[in-house]
Formats: structure tokens, sequence, C-alpha cells
């Protein structure tokens, strides 16, 4: 029996969710239940799609142009940055924002809760590569649940007896109608860092609009964050826990166009609203012990 068997065998639900190929020779979990599908790469143990049934359009944007791939990052979903956010702080030639989102996760469980929605849990698998970039003795683990909301946890454990410190951010992409007539609130009186305005350290007035490149770090927040689109007429809330940062980012069309994977304009149709722990917000997870930052996203019509 292959891999692909093997999982359709043990965690295959009738009706709900089934594994698959995709593109160069990845495993997908395809998820459809009364309240939402969804899509999971197996490789970064990445959420690639996510469509409320009662939604017009998909509300977790994924490129056209995405490239399904071993050792590739996928353009769009929500992507794993750990156990660091960003470049590495001492080792230019190591991936920006840690290996997670490149490399096998495993599932190991899924089940249909009592409401109806579909929940799969995966752990990233351990290799002596990972350990030449991140030497401790370390677990990452991701629940999803898939229902009327979207429901992702990152757990790091810590199975050693040394306190270690981690980055790491759910950087999710997510569709709108137009880039330029969208709204970001939540954020108003945050201190931010500004990555496309010369690293500025800035402070927020009024939501955040869009005219531009936009790549902010907003630290020292819990807050839940609302995506107002104009153009589908819709809210997105981002609620989060274990989480003191929020990242914003688009790349407008320059960087986009440099990119190759967003495909003809889709720059304009997604916005990333990141849960994170970032820069000062980094996080020590005691020895032999946990944390956990989790995030669940609504969508709601706006009247």
């Amino acid at each position: 029996m292959n891999h692909l068997e093997t999982l359709n065998s043990r965690f295959a639900i009738a009706g709900q969710l089934r594994f698959d190929h995709a593109g160069d020779g990845l495993i997908v979990a395809e998820i459809a239940n009364a309240h939402a599908s969804a899509t999971l790469c197996l490789q970064g143990g990445h959420v690639m799609t996510w469509k409320p049934a009662t939604a017009g359009a998909p509300v977790v944007w994924l490129s056209k142009l995405a490239k399904l791939a071993p050792g590739k990052s996928i353009r769009g979903g929500a992507p794993v940055c750990w156990p660091w956010f960003g470049a590495h702080a001492t080792e230019a030639g190591f991936p920006g924002h840690g290996p997670a989102r490149t490399v096998p996760w495993e599932v190991t469980g899924t089940r249909t809760l009592n409401d109806g929605s579909t929940e799969i849990a995966l752990a990233m698998v351990d290799s002596d590569a990972i350990r030449a970039m991140w030497p401790h003795p370390g677990r990452a683990e991701l629940l999803v649940n898939v229902g009327q909301t979207l429901k992702i946890a990152l757990t790091t454990r810590n199975l050693g007896d040394s306190d270690f410190v981690i980055g790491e951010a759910l950087h999710t992409y997510f569709q709108i109608g137009d880039i330029a007539g969208t709204r970001v609130l939540g954020l108003e009186g945050c201190a931010y860092l500004d990555k496309a305005g010369g690293n500025v350290r800035q402070r927020q007035e009024g939501a955040i609009a869009f005219g531009g490149e936009t790549d902010r770090v907003y630290v020292d927040t819990e807050a839940e964050c609302v995506i107002e689109d104009a153009r589908l007429k819709r809210r997105i809330r981002i609620a989060k826990s274990g989480s003191r940062s929020t990242v914003v980012w688009t790349p407008w069309a320059e960087k986009a166009d440099k990119m190759g994977d967003f495909g003809s304009g889709g720059w304009r149709e997604m916005v990333c609203v990141e849960s994170a722990n970032a820069l000062e917000n980094c996080v020590t997870v005691k020895a032999g012990g946990s944390h956990t930052m989790a995030v669940e996203y609504r969508v709601e019509a706006m009247m």
C-alpha cells in the first residue's frame, strides 16, 4: 500500500475528507462538509483554500499560479512561518520564515465534530536538515477545523530541558475584491515597524488603507482585526490568541511582478493579515512546556 492509500485508509472521512495527489506529486487533503470546503497541503501543513458554503467567493486566497512542488513555498493560503519569522537572525542562507512551510508534515488524526465541522491534526516531520538549522528538541503541531469558521492552532512543544525562543506567524492571504477599496481595522493606535518604509517605527492613525506596497509588523497587540472589503461587500474577522504581533502585507504591482507567481493583477485580489509573534514579541517556550497560537476566521456581509 502506498502513502496515499495508507492516508485514505487511516484518516479519510466518508463524504467529508479524502487525500489526493496535486501539482508535482504533493499530497493534499480535500475537505468538504455542509459548512465549507477547504484544501490543505501536507507539505508545510499548509491550508491552501477555505470557502464557507454561504460565501460568494473564497475567503482564503490561493494564486492561480501557485506552484505545488517539493521544497517550494506555495503562494497563497495560510503558510506556517516557524520557528522564526522573516530572515534568520544570524544565518543569511537559512530560509526566510523558517523551514516549516516547505517540509513534510504528517497527519496524526482526523474527526467530525458534533457541529458537523471537520478537524485534521498534523505534526511537522523532524529531519537532520531541520535540526541543522534549529538544534532544539521541539515539535510543531497544527490543528485545523473547517466549518462555518476556519480555526487554526499552531502548538510548539519543548521536549528538552532548556528554554528556547521562537518567532512564528500564520501568513494568511485573504481574498478581496480590490486592494484599493479595502481597509483593515483593529490596529488603531498600535506601534509598528514599517519594513517598506525604511524600517521606521511609527504609530497607526485610523484604519489601514492601501495605496502602495505595505509591509508592517504591529507589536504588542492581541486585538481582533477586521478586513472591510467594499468591492465584495463583506467583512472578514480575524480573532486570535497566543499572538502579540500582527503583520499586514501587500506587495503591490512592482514587487508582485518580480515574484512571478501572483498572476496578472493577482496582487489586487489579496491582502495578508498575519497573526504572529515577531520582533520583541518572540516567545520563550519553557523546558517541558508548550505554547499555542490560535486564530479563527469568519466572514459576514456588510450592510
